[in-house]
């Protein structure tokens, strides 16, 4: 058995649903060699936060811990509703599902609000940079020019954990957690709520 990454310095696993939450290879993984995460850490304030990172794979499967960029970064107020399942679709952009935050009955509004990262389904281009960040913003996300947080795909979720695309038609389908009595499986769509 081999180890290829130990990274438990960085993830917090201090219960909830938090720890590491998510993996997509790149589609030209093959040439380029990265692996992309999404985990719960700790800030410099010691609060909780959701990264997606990008780390590079050695030609012996080693992932090189000194690699890793992280591309987004955002504070989870409670342990839970942290979604965390990352996929690249079939245009090429990494999508990442994010909860709304936590607690209960979704206290801070979050989901509604597309003016943060919670509660939503993100789309970004890791192929480009732009703005000072590690990525691109697809020019036909929703609020890419509008106003809002521009790495929003979809909004109005409780906590997208897992989801996956049509190999037919590429309609993205979410599996989000119900409050009480139902849980949720949702067509995904453009600025969707």
């Amino acid at each position: 058995l081999t180890e290829i990454l130990n990274i438990e310095d960085r993830v917090d696993f201090a219960g909830g649903e938090t720890g590491l939450l998510g993996m997509a290879f790149h589609p030209q993984f093959a040439t380029n060699r990265y692996v992309y995460l999404n985990y719960i850490g700790r800030n410099t304030d010691d609060a909780m936060e959701t990264r997606v990172t990008r780390f590079e794979v050695a030609d012996n499967g080693i992932i090189d811990r000194a690699s890793e960029l992280i591309l987004l970064r955002f504070n989870q107020p409670y342990s839970n509703h942290n979604g965390g399942h990352i996929a690249f679709g079939s245009d090429g952009y990494l999508y990442v599902s994010s909860g709304d935050g936590g607690s209960g009955g979704d206290p801070q509004q979050n989901g509604q609000n597309t003016n943060n990262l919670l509660g939503k389904i993100l789309r970004i281009d890791v192929d480009n940079t732009s703005s000072g960040r590690h990525y691109a913003i697809p020019l036909d996300n929703p609020f890419a020019v509008t106003g809002g947080a521009q790495e929003i795909w979809a909004y109005g979720l409780r906590n997208p954990w897992r989801f996956g695309f049509d190999r037919e038609t590429n309609a993205l389908w979410v599996g989000d957690v119900g409050q009480g009595a139902w849980e949720e499986i949702n067509l995904v769509t453009r600025g969707g709520n």
